[in-house]
Order: C-alpha cells, then structure tokens, then sequence
C-alpha cells in the first residue's frame, strides 16, 4: 500500500466520469492533489480533471503504475488482469470491491494489491 500512495504517480482510475458527484471523481481529485497524475478509465474516454480519458486500459499509450478500481466486485477482476497484462505495478481496489481470486492471481504475479481500502482514509490514518 505504501509503496502505491508514496512511489507511484501515475493512476488509472477505472469507473471514472466527469460527475463530480461520484467518489470516484472525488478521490481522483484527491490524487491530483497529493502530485498524481490520474488516468480516466471509462468506456466513453472523458476527459476529467483535465486528463484525456481512455476506453480500456490497453488504449493509454504510456505506463501506468497503479489501476485503481472503481467497480462492482463482480466485474473487477478483469481489471486487476488487465492491470498485470499492461505492467501496472499495482492494483486498488476501492473500498467494498472484494475479489479474492483477482487478489490471489495479481499477486502471484508479483504485482502488489489492496483490497476493500480508499486512498484517502489510508492518508488520512497516517497523519496520527
């Protein structure tokens, strides 16, 4: 976990829209914040935040270090093997998406991952 909030700056967020409303525009923008650069993953490629979006994680023509996830656990795991199959250094899955076969896969893989975690609650816990 440390290794993704401290070494890794570039974040594609995956389920990121341009509705501010959302928490995943919400912890995107938390991102940007904390100096990352974050990558929109959504079928329609938004450009949000002032980021270009991409369909697929396949279509974003630099590294990406970290795949954050922002879908329903059922469909998540494919996102943690696409996260593997582009050279992702890490898998986050947002709090609530759970799937221990996704985990166990990535892993084995060596590529490091969260589960059921958001960035922001992980940042703010290490101010104490």
């Amino acid at each position: 976990m440390n290794l993704m909030l401290d070494d890794c700056d570039t974040w594609a967020v995956v389920g990121l829209s341009g509705n501010p409303g959302r928490t995943a525009y919400r912890i995107a923008r938390l991102l940007q914040e904390r100096g990352k650069r974050i990558v929109p993953i959504h079928p329609n490629a938004p450009t949000v935040l002032g980021e270009q979006g991409y369909a697929s994680l396949a279509d974003v023509p630099f590294p990406v270090e970290v795949v954050d996830v922002f879908r329903r656990s059922e469909s998540a795991g494919e996102f943690a093997d696409q996260a593997v199959a582009i050279g992702a250094k890490g898998v986050w899955f947002q709090l609530g998406v759970i799937d221990e076969d996704a985990f166990r896969r990535t892993t084995e893989q060596g590529v490091a991952m969260v589960m059921d975690a958001c960035p922001a609650i992980e940042w703010g816990r290490r101010r104490g």
